[in-house]
């Protein structure tokens, strides 16, 4: 059994998260990667791989599905607010993913983000240290056609 459960989401609600976190909020630094596009969008990322996280698309016209980089990662942002809320990695039927922490709603006590620089990394070590520290344990609800599973 999880502890600690967060819910959260983009601004209009288009696109929700809920969280379950097995260790209290506040131990948990998020990740601010260093890349343009994180750094544009202020993102810090949370993710916990004995955690769970659950995603529902509640307008799936709304979602909107950017790659950059290696184009392995999936981001969801809200085409109607602009927040990006996500990033999911599908390997096969399995799905990896991290929540944007600043969507998370109240204050759950996180310390300030740390930086990160997973672009030095290369593509398979991308995707070890997704699988390492990225929750493991994800669902998605209202649109699972969306996250796109190139590799199964």
């Amino acid at each position: 059994m999880h502890a600690h459960s967060l819910r959260g989401g983009c601004h209009c609600d288009a696109i929700r998260v809920e969280l379950e976190l097995p260790r209290a909020p506040a131990t948990y630094t998020p990740r601010a990667c260093d890349c343009d596009f994180c750094r544009k969008h202020g993102a810090a990322y949370l993710s916990d791989p004995s955690g769970r996280l659950h995603i529902e698309i509640r307008d799936p016209a709304a979602v909107g599905r950017y790659r950059q980089g290696n184009a392995l990662a999936e981001f969801l942002l809200c085409k109607t607010c602009g927040v990006l809320v996500a990033v999911v990695y599908a390997d096969g039927a399995d799905l990896y993913a991290t929540v944007n922490s600043r969507v998370i709603e109240g204050d759950p006590g996180f310390p300030d983000a740390t930086p990160v620089s997973p672009q030095t990394l290369s593509a398979h070590d991308k995707v070890a240290r997704w699988k390492a520290v990225w929750f493991a344990d994800v669902t998605v609800a209202g649109n699972e056609s969306l996250i796109v599973r190139e590799n199964g």
